[in-house]
């Protein structure tokens, strides 16, 4: 009977703990989630011309953003979990549910460059620390599309954290506030060479560094469920391939030893609107990591 108490004694004061932390986790990631940056956004004006349009609709692709906010780019239910907790991607247009009518320019600056809403609070989940990388004029043209999307009526349920999503953020486990990786003061850069040059690759690789990591050498899953993330530096399995195998990896989803890429798992879908260029300096920037 002693031993069944001492047990008790012990059960309860794991469960003491565990609350004490889970408290000290939801407090904690509630303050950032309401938290106000100091920033300033720098002076901005969009062209729209139809190639400009176009080319933002790429850059658009090239990132992914149709896998998280739809075809349409209405928003969707992104996962619904029991444990994670249920994670609402906007609807980008201005349709009923979507953004508001005055939605402006430097409201999408603001989105994409710095992760934040209007009220400078962070947004959630979303990879800005992906996108704010953007020069200049690709952030035109990304803007200049996102400006012109037509109109779709879809409302969606509101974005719910739960118990896991608390603990792995307090633990620095998954991204759920991307602003707090976003180098506010930085200015967007002009002119960046389109050109097959290491330089040029690093400038596209920060479409992988968020699985990848910064070296490229991958890791740990990035949430439970998730896969372990693969090494594609020159020490991983695509240092070995040549740059047309490489290529035809990103364009086709098959590695050149017959594996299919899944495409919840490694967006080759989004990369397959790389153009040649950006292939192949991607391509010399791994192989230099």
């Amino acid at each position: 009977m002693k031993i069944l108490k001492w047990i008790g004694y012990a059960l309860l004061t794991i469960l003491l703990l565990a609350t004490a932390f889970y408290i000290k986790a939801y407090v904690s990631t509630e303050n950032r989630l309401s938290k106000k940056y100091n920033y300033t956004l720098q002076p901005f004006e969009v062209k729209t011309d139809s190639a400009i349009v176009a080319e933002g609709h790429r850059i658009l692709k090239t990132k992914g953003c149709k896998s998280c906010h739809g075809e349409d780019l209405a928003g969707k239910v992104w996962l619904d979990d029991a444990m994670l907790g249920r994670i609402v991607t906007p609807n980008l247009t201005k349709g009923k549910g979507g953004l508001p009518k005055d939605y402006s320019t430097h409201d999408w600056l603001r989105s994409l460059k710095h992760g934040l809403k209007r009220d400078s609070t962070p947004l959630r989940i979303m990879p800005s620390h992906e996108i704010s990388h953007l020069g200049e004029e690709d952030m035109n043209a990304l803007i200049a599309y996102l400006s012109q999307l037509q109109p779709v009526d879809h409302e969606l349920p509101e974005t719910s954290l739960g118990v896991l999503a608390y603990v792995l953020t307090d633990l620095d486990q998954i991204l759920l506030i991307p602003a707090d990786s976003i180098d506010h003061s930085r200015p967007l850069t002009k002119g960046v060479s389109r050109e097959v040059s290491v330089k040029f690759g690093e400038y596209l690789s920060a479409n992988c560094s968020g699985c990848h990591r910064k070296n490229m050498k991958g890791g740990p899953p990035l949430a439970p469920g998730f896969p372990v993330v693969a090494d594609i530096s020159s020490t991983g399995n695509p240092g070995k391939w040549s740059e047309e195998q490489f290529i035809n990896t990103l364009k086709t989803g098959t590695t050149p030893e017959g594996k299919k890429l899944k495409a919840e798992e490694m967006p080759w879908i989004a990369f397959k609107n790389y153009n040649e260029t950006e292939m192949k300096a991607l391509y010399l920037f791994l192989k230099s990591m």
